[in-house]
């Protein structure tokens, strides 16, 4: 599968789309707090590495590849389904990245320059995300 933005997707998803995918982001952002407040930044900094729109977007793909089959006069079948599941892949991957980057950061930024200690953790982010990605590609 090759990787590839489609702008589309911009005119086909609707206001309330977006909405829910800024609620539940919102929802995941204010639980890591909670979890924060009650159980020091270490822990609550964990879970920030959850992708947080995540549940909104995978109910919103799978409904938008049934509607684009169903326009085009064919049976979706498990399309929607597939389709969220290649999501839920992806976002698998990047959260083991967005991980080692929260443990990358944690460790090393007391010691060292933030600018550059953040900008080498996403550099570590991306280098394991992507690298993930090709190990199951060539899988």
């Amino acid at each position: 599968m090759k990787i590839r933005i489609d702008t589309r997707a911009f005119r086909d998803t609707k206001l309330h789309e977006y909405a829910a995918r800024f609620f539940f982001g919102g929802a995941v952002t204010v639980l890591a707090g909670l979890i924060a407040q009650n159980f020091g930044p270490t822990v609550g900094g964990l879970f920030l590495a959850f992708p947080a729109i995540f549940p909104a977007s995978a109910t919103l793909m799978e409904k938008h590849q049934r509607r684009k089959k169903l326009r085009a006069g064919v049976n979706p079948g498990f399309r929607g389904r597939d389709a969220a599941a290649l999501d839920a892949a992806g976002a698998s991957m990047g959260c083991v990245g967005l991980l080692i980057f929260a443990l990358f950061i944690w460790k090393l930024l007391p010691q060292h320059s933030a600018p550059l200690i953040l900008s080498a953790g996403t550099f570590v982010w991306l280098t394991i995300s992507v690298g993930i990605w090709q190990i199951c590609e060539h899988l």
